[in-house]
């Protein structure tokens, strides 16, 4: 029965002048969001508001699920859209209506009205009135609550006549692409999937950057990580991933640094590895996952260490989280199954035993020195094998 999806939004609705600039990112979002479900659909703009007109046959079910994808949108309300025959035919569509969604009526109700027509010969009072006589008359087992009904029936007369009751909750957010892009330093752990989702839900399209190690991690591990990608894909759109063979890197900082300090280097030059894409492709940042006190690397101290090498911004939006909570919401958006499943990465491989969770700066840079130049030798390597996976949900 509904051939129609009325979408709503809520930062957008506070913006400014540059209101549009957003409201057209997410009919954007929306038409490629669609684009991987059977049917045909017009997405549009009218007085305000966000409309998905299916053209002919659709699957109900599948369209919701793209939608509840889509970041920028708060609700997804399923919509009887139907010409304006007079007001006899719109009660006559309104206890239809009420038959079909409702086949309990032992409930509440309340009629809201919205006149975007002005030109319409009743005002929003008098049809929320005549439609809550109509209901009661059809209905008497139904009485109406105007403070906190069980349905709330909402009639939007425009070009033609909406009626819809249910709003299925949304990512809420921002369209992706209306905040810049920015690089997020992917692992095959349950944390830095999360950051990446976090982020682009507020807007940010993203690129990604996986250090690889092989023979110690295998192509699984690899793929477990394109396998990640491809699940965040789903919420931001395609994603750039930039496979880096960091083996060579890792061994000479093994070879070179002391044990309990190889954690740390290495992250400073997974850091300046990834900035330098970073910079090459138009991101504003570095995303990570890391969480105050979860591992030696992530003290504040090591936070320190490891961002004295960057210049670009470094965000890291599960700083204050637990890990409870950051394993929620990787159950909650898909990444969790995949996120254990036990294929190592290159950091948990050659991690020391006794971790310095207090790194001095100074000491740190001192020791780097002992890298000398074959270092950038092994980086420029590295930068120039990267392997470039498109990666799509």
């Amino acid at each position: 029965m509904f051939t129609a999806f009325l979408i709503k939004y809520a930062e957008i609705g506070v913006k400014g002048k540059n209101r549009y600039l957003f409201e057209d990112a997410l009919v954007h979002q929306i038409k490629y969001a669609l684009k991987k479900c059977e049917g045909n659909f017009l997405i549009h703009k009218s007085q305000g508001r966000i409309y998905v007109d299916a053209q002919g046959e659709f699957d109900f079910d599948e369209t919701v699920g793209q939608l509840k994808l889509v970041f920028g949108i708060s609700g997804i309300c399923p919509v009887v859209s139907v010409e304006d025959e007079g007001f006899e035919k719109l009660r006559e569509r309104i206890i239809q209506y009420m038959a079909d969604v409702y086949p309990d009526k032992n409930k509440t109700f309340k009629v809201h009205s919205r006149r975007a027509r002005k030109n319409y010969p009743m005002e929003s009072m008098e049809i929320n009135a005549a439609l809550g006589e109509a209901i009661l008359q059809a209905y008497p087992e139904m009485s109406v609550d105007v403070h906190e009904p069980d349905i709330l029936l909402n009639v939007e007369i425009r070009e033609k006549i909406h009626i819809y009751s249910e709003v299925i909750p949304g990512p809420g957010g921002m369209p992706v692409g209306t905040g810049g892009k920015a690089m997020l330093l992917l692992s095959g752990g349950i944390d830095s999937p999360v950051a990446g989702y976090m982020i682009a839900k507020r807007g940010v399209k993203l690129d990604a950057v996986y250090f690889h190690a092989p023979p110690y991690t295998s192509e699984r591990a690899k793929q477990k990580v394109v396998d990640l990608a491809r699940i965040v894909s789903r919420y931001t759109g395609p994603i750039y991933l930039h496979v880096i063979s960091f083996t060579d890197i890792q061994l000479y900082i093994h070879e070179k640094c002391p044990h309990e300090e190889l954690t740390i280097i290495m992250r400073r030059y997974m850091m300046r590895i990834a900035e330098h894409i970073a910079r090459e492709t138009g991101c504003l940042g570095l995303i990570t996952g890391e969480s105050i006190g979860q591992v030696a690397s992530q003290t504040m101290n090591s936070l320190m260490a490891t961002n004295e090498v960057c210049e670009l911004p470094v965000y890291r939006p599960l700083i204050g989280f637990d890990k409870q909570e950051i394993v929620e919401l990787a159950g909650k958006i898909g990444t969790f199954e995949t996120s254990i499943l036990p294929y190592e990465d290159c950091c948990t491989i050659f991690v020391a035993k006794h971790p310095v969770t207090k790194p001095n700066v100074k000491i740190i840079r001192r020791h780097e020195q002992n890298l000398d130049e074959k270092i950038e030798e092994l980086v420029r390597t590295a930068l120039d094998t990267d392997e470039l996976i498109i990666v799509e949900g």
